[in-house]
């Protein structure tokens, strides 16, 4: 059953629940919904319900029932992620989302192979809000994953001063046999707890960058013994965090 993220609340006593012109358009056009159909919906709280679709013009629902669903990870989890060149970071924020991401940082990196100026960095992080959207309908989320601005390191640092696992992909850990500190990580996360994990872009994160990271209560790990792409590790991480929190439960 197709599912759309909508304003409003759904509640006991009333409904007021807003769709966007492109939710219509895609409802009424693409999907070529009739009167009596039923499709899923998430409001605002994150609730769940079934509506019945009502008049087309002008266009309204009605809630049949609301639904208990647990498909979110039990911890926060947040990427950051160095600016990768074509469509990447497209591909990252679609299938981090997938895999439950819950907010994806995009990271000024002296490594960074493209660089976004104002007027292009506020365009970038719009673009990929709506793919974070359309992939959380996808793959039937409850909750959209969050698309911030770009940052530096020294604003991440400050940012994440609350999570309590930070952890940089790093491949020189990679490199000299590093296997424990991913595991030890995951393993210490307890349900509610937030945990970051950085990844560099094509090039690699810059030692200086890292360094300054571990001053800040950063860990390096290992994401095995193979190199990954930028692209990849992210997948790898989120992959290995399901596995102990979700599938280890």
């Amino acid at each position: 059953m197709q599912r759309y993220f909508v304003k409003g609340i759904v509640s006991e006593t009333t409904h007021s629940l807003e769709f966007s012109k492109e939710q219509i358009h895609q409802l009424k056009k693409v999907m070529r919904m009739k009167v009596e159909e039923q499709f899923e919906i998430v409001d605002e709280n994150s609730t769940l319900a079934i509506v019945e679709l009502v008049y087309l013009e002008p266009f309204e629902v009605r809630v049949i029932k609301t639904l208990n669903q647990k498909v979110e990870l039990p911890v926060f989890t947040a990427i950051a992620v160095g600016l990768s060149k074509g469509d990447k970071l497209d591909w990252i924020v679609q299938k981090a989302t997938e895999l439950g991401v819950h907010e994806i940082i995009p990271i000024e990196m002296s490594r960074n192979v493209v660089k976004w100026n104002k007027d292009k960095a506020s365009k970038k992080t719009e673009r990929l809000q709506k793919i974070a959207e359309e992939a959380s309908e996808q793959s039937h989320r409850l909750k959209v994953p969050f698309v911030s601005e770009v940052m530096t390191i020294d604003s991440l640092i400050e940012y994440t001063k609350p999570y309590h696992q930070k952890l940089i992909a790093y491949e020189e850990a990679a490199k000299e046999g590093e296997t424990v500190q991913l595991v030890k990580s995951l393993q210490a996360l307890k349900e509610g707890e937030k945990i970051v994990f950085v990844f560099g872009p094509e090039g690699g994160i810059d030692e200086k960058e890292v360094a300054k990271l571990q001053m800040n209560e950063f860990h390096t790990c290992s994401l095995g013994p193979r190199i990954l792409r930028a692209e990849t590790a992210p997948l790898y991480a989120l992959s290995a965090l399901s596995y102990q929190c979700e599938l280890l439960q």
